[in-house]
């Protein structure tokens, strides 16, 4: 004050009327406030922030250099600029009426809750990122916990900002907006909504990133790579991208692949039809054939010779076919695939594992296999399936059965022919 009352002397003496030298004097404080300002956001920025910087990679830990990457501090040293603006515009500006100082130091603080909102909204941002990536954390709505705490962080900061400039009490606006706590509420029905479902999906532990879901009615079958306030996204296996409201997924049914991925083997049931009008009863030239089979040679003795003890028990002839029991061609190929699903090893055989015959129908008998792969990724899964499929069909005229198929137009020419 002494140092603007000398300038402030000096001018008068140079001829300079007393209020313009009270204008000089107030211009040339205001000036040496920015030179102060300037210089102190530039030591925070080139000096602090770089030495503190250079001190974090030195650390073993990682949170702190993503706090650093994420600009977090930056926002931080942003507040020293409207601090020393707000304490010292009172002295530049002593002469002056009150209410400009007032509105200064108003747009101050204004700009000083901004800057401390953005440092707080980094800062979240930068915890997520340094949990999202712990295992024990992926399974957990924490995007959709930050978007929460990110609107009420931004919706208060709303409210002291509107109370600064209309110079009241920030509890008294928050008392007059519980008359429009319905208004809100309809406005941010999605975002509550969300949030409670996000929780109910992270404490039933329903869905995390990464799984697998189904959802045929909204067109989602693919893997789930966002989980937000308002929205799920799911990555469909043609990597178009579905986006479904987490409450949808609380209120409907969805599948969830998971347990499949977790579990030990993959499910295969598929069913091959068999022409009925091929079955028949086994003749020792068709058995003597299948012993050759080293997959089939101790069951065709085994049961040959259940049957043989059968039949001597009952006083039945082996050759009688009335009364007595004989094996099926049918009967040694469904054997046969038993013994075949049992012998690969890319089939979980701790997992069921069977060969079945379903209802006979006007296509046949569906013999189904019915197997857990123990290969769970998509692409190889299908492999051995298919490799599965492949054998079975091939193999099955070695056992004097066929395949139905409904008849083609060359199955007409050669009946004409």
């Amino acid at each position: 004050m002494e140092i603007l009352k000398n300038i402030d002397e000096f001018l008068i003496s140079l001829g300079v009327s007393p209020s313009w030298a009270d204008r000089l004097d107030q211009f040339i404080a205001f000036a040496l406030i920015l030179i102060v300002t300037f210089i102190a956001d530039a030591v925070c920025r080139n000096i602090l922030l770089k030495a503190v910087a250079h001190l974090v990679k030195q650390t073993k830990a990682t949170w702190d250099d993503i706090v650093f990457d994420r600009k977090v501090m930056v926002h931080l040293s942003r507040m020293v600029a409207p601090i020393i603006i707000y304490i010292f515009i009172p002295i530049a500006f002593a002469e002056t009426s009150q209410t400009t100082v007032g509105f200064i130091q108003r747009m101050c603080l204004i700009y000083l809750i901004i800057t401390f909102l953005s440092f707080i909204n980094s800062f979240l941002k930068a915890i997520y990122t340094v949990y999202s990536e712990k295992e024990q954390f992926r399974n957990r709505p924490l995007k959709g916990m930050l978007q929460t705490v990110q609107v009420v962080l931004w919706f208060v900061g709303a409210i002291i900002v509107v109370s600064i400039l209309i110079n009241k009490s920030p509890v008294s606006l928050l008392a007059g907006l519980g008359a429009s706590a319905a208004i809100l509420m309809l406005v941010f029905k999605d975002s509550i909504m969300g949030f409670v479902s996000g929780v109910q999906l992270s404490a039933n532990d329903m869905l995390k990133v990464g799984d697998w879901i189904a959802m045929p009615k909204y067109g989602a079958d693919g893997t789930v790579i966002e989980v937000t306030l308002n929205t799920v996204k799911v990555r469909n296996w043609d990597n178009t991208i579905t986006t479904i409201p987490p409450y949808l997924l609380v209120s409907d049914s969805f599948q969830n692949w998971r347990g499949m991925q977790e579990s030990g083997g993959r499910r295969v049931k598929r069913s091959i039809n068999i022409d009925m009008t091929s079955v028949k009863f086994c003749t020792p030239e068709m058995l003597a054939k299948y012993r050759k089979i080293l997959l089939l040679k101790d069951y065709v003795e085994k049961t040959e010779q259940v049957i043989k003890d059968y039949n001597e028990e009952h006083d039945i002839d082996n050759s009688i076919l009335v009364n007595g029991r004989r094996q099926t061609n049918l009967g040694v190929f469904r054997a046969y695939l038993t013994a075949y699903l049992k012998s690969r090893p890319d089939i979980n055989q701790g997992l069921t594992c069977m060969v079945r015959q379903l209802q006979p129908t006007d296509h046949g008998i569906p013999m189904e296999l019915y197997f857990f792969s123990a290969i769970k990724e998509w692409v190889p899964y299908e492999g051995v399936q298919a490799d599965v499929f492949d054998h079975v069909l091939a193999i099955i005229p070695e056992f004097d059965l066929q395949v139905f198929q409904s008849p083609s137009g060359r199955d007409f020419q050669r009946a004409l022919s």
